[in-house]
C-alpha cells in the first residue's frame, strides 16, 4: 500500500473533500444527514475542530476545518466520522454495490471512498477561494440555481454573520482558480 504524504500544520486550516463509494447519492437522505451530523458532533467532543465552511451534496461533501493549536490530525477526525456514520446507518441505507476483494479483506463497508482529498490552506486568499468554492459547489453541479437556495450549506450562517452578501454568487460565478474548480 502506498504511503501517502499529506501536508500538515498544527493548528492549520484544511480543505477536505470526502466522496461516497462509487458516488452513491445517499448523503442527502434523512438518515444520512442525521448520521453525519451526529458523527461530527460526537467526534468534535473528543477531537475539537472548527467548521469554517461546509456543503453537503448527494454523493460528497466539502469542508474547511481549523484544528486546535498544536494539533494536525485531521485524518483521525475524518476516519472516525466515516466510521460512526457507517455504524449508524450502513445497514439501513442498503446500498447495492458489490464489495471488492480488497474491501472485504479490510472489512470495509460500501458507504465511503477509501481516500479523501485534502489541501492545507496557505493564507487568507487561499481560505477565501476555497470557501467560495464550497459555497458555489451546488450551483456548479446544477443542484441549485444560487448558493443561497441550497439548504445543506454553511452559506446561510456566513450570510447571517455578514461575511457573505445576501445574493452572493447569484449573478456571476465567483473568481476561483481552475486548480480549485477541478476538485
Amino acid at each position: 500500500m502506498p504511503n501517502y504524504r499529506r501536508a500538515t500544520l498544527p493548528g492549520g486550516t484544511y480543505f477536505l473533500t470526502q466522496v461516497t463509494h462509487e458516488r452513491q447519492p445517499w448523503l442527502l437522505s434523512a438518515i444520512g444527514r442525521e448520521a453525519l451530523r451526529n458523527a461530527i458532533v460526537q467526534v468534535r467532543q473528543k477531537y475539537p475542530f472548527t467548521i469554517d465552511a461546509f456543503v453537503l451534496l448527494p454523493e460528497h461533501f466539502h469542508c474547511l476545518w481549523t484544528l486546535p493549536e498544536g494539533d494536525d490530525d485531521f485524518s483521525t477526525r475524518l476516519r472516525l466520522i466515516k466510521t460512526f456514520v457507517t455504524k449508524k446507518c450502513g445497514q439501513q441505507l442498503e446500498i447495492q454495490s458489490k464489495l471488492s476483494a480488497s474491501r472485504q479483506k479490510r472489512k470495509e463497508g460500501n458507504l465511503w471512498q477509501r481516500r479523501f482529498w485534502e489541501h492545507l490552506i496557505r493564507d487568507e486568499a487561499d481560505f477565501i477561494k476555497h470557501c467560495d468554492y464550497i459555497h458555489y459547489n451546488p450551483v456548479k453541479h446544477k443542484l441549485s440555481p444560487t448558493p443561497q437556495d441550497w439548504q445543506f450549506s454553511s452559506i446561510h450562517r456566513l450570510t447571517a454573520q455578514g461575511i457573505y452578501p445576501p445574493h452572493w454568487g447569484s449573478n456571476e460565478i465567483p473568481e476561483v482558480p481552475e486548480s480549485v474548480w477541478d476538485i
